[in-house]
């Protein structure tokens, strides 16, 4: 039996990031995450309203790929990205009302930055580089470390990345990620 669980999403962030620590260090971090829905408006059919989803993330410092710290350090509410990640059910008993209490929740894998720095610096992304995608290894895999670096064509005195990978681009620096229609 097949099986996918995968996320993909752009949206914005409801709260600033918070850390997550692990025996007295922050090895993570959590963020509240909305997206619009699209549906028909209840008075008339004809026209289109924007319902909002709200989402719980977490995303974690795995390896050498501290994700969860550059998140700490350079996101903020309102802010919006692309995230690519699985989803993940958290179950716990209610300390106060004794009930079974559950949330899904999205474990972000990737992120990138689709707006300029707000702080008005040169660069398409909101941290050193332009607008790139931040991968965290896979269990038992190394980081692929072209995937955390500019682009070797990005001229950083310029202020935008190279053709075609640019804001709201699919576009990677590796072919295989280029999905199949």
């Amino acid at each position: 039996m097949a099986n996918l669980n995968k996320v993909m999403l752009i949206g914005r962030l409801t709260r600033d990031p918070e850390p997550i620590e692990l025996r007295g260090a922050v090895s993570g971090a959590k963020f509240g995450f909305a997206v619009n829905n699209r549906r028909p408006s209840q008075q008339n059919p004809q026209q289109w309203e924007d319902v909002p989803v709200f989402i719980d993330m977490e995303i974690w410092n795995r390896g050498e790929s501290k994700q969860a710290d550059r998140v700490l350090q350079t996101l903020r509410k309102g802010q919006q990205v692309f995230i690519e990640g699985h989803l993940k059910l958290d179950q716990w008993e209610d300390k106060n009302g004794g009930g079974k209490r559950s949330a899904l929740r999205v474990v972000v894998e990737t992120f990138q930055y689709l707006e300029p720095r707000q702080d008005g610096a040169a660069g398409g992304g909101m941290g050193d580089a332009p607008v790139r995608q931040q991968r965290s290894a896979p269990a038992g895999r190394p980081a692929a470390s072209a995937r955390s670096a500019p682009p070797d064509d990005y001229d950083s005195d310029m202020g935008a990345p190279p053709p075609g990978r640019g804001a709201g681009s699919a576009a990677s620096a590796n072919e295989d990620d280029i999905p199949f229609f």
